[in-house]
């Protein structure tokens, strides 16, 4: 089977300057180098002017995000092998992307336990620390919302 984003390049090679194709080749691109996790927390909308517009769930996502504009931007003209993409812009919106994503958010903020604080605590370099801070919360919120599902029916 061909994988249909190896295809983009040559459509955009022989459709020229086609503003259409050229959005859905970003967003296309953007959805392959994110992948499953970071779609949950960011979706892309369109491609304005060479600057692809992506909502974010919060404004922890759209500060992390922007820290990878760079290496995001690469990545995806690099994928198409040309370049499309010369600017993000993430834009806040939980909301409308619960309703894209059907992935629930909560405002709910979960302490990590003692441990892990301790263990974060040992960790000299701040921008490293606070990411293993985040994961650890994530990690967290994922067992909550697993073990807070009603049992499938199926499997009883």
């Amino acid at each position: 089977m061909i994988d249909a984003a190896l295809l983009l390049p040559k459509i955009l090679e022989r459709a020229g300057n086609n503003r259409e194709l050229s959005e859905a080749a970003a967003i296309i691109a953007w959805k392959r180098i994110a992948g499953e996790g970071l779609a949950r927390h960011a979706q892309p909308l369109r491609l304005h002017d060479a600057t692809i517009i992506v909502e974010v769930a919060d404004d922890v996502w759209k500060k992390q995000l922007q820290r990878m504009t760079a290496e995001l931007i690469s990545r995806m003209n690099k994928l198409l092998k040309r370049e499309v993409v010369k600017a993000i812009d993430f834009r806040v919106n939980a909301r409308a992307l619960k309703t894209r994503t059907g992935v629930p958010r909560t405002n709910k903020v979960v302490a990590p336990p003692a441990s892990v604080i301790a263990s974060a605590a040992e960790i000299e370099d701040p921008d490293l620390r606070q990411l293993f801070l985040r994961a650890a919360t994530n990690c967290i919120d994922r067992r909550e919302a697993i073990s807070s599902q009603p049992p499938d029916q199926s499997q009883i």
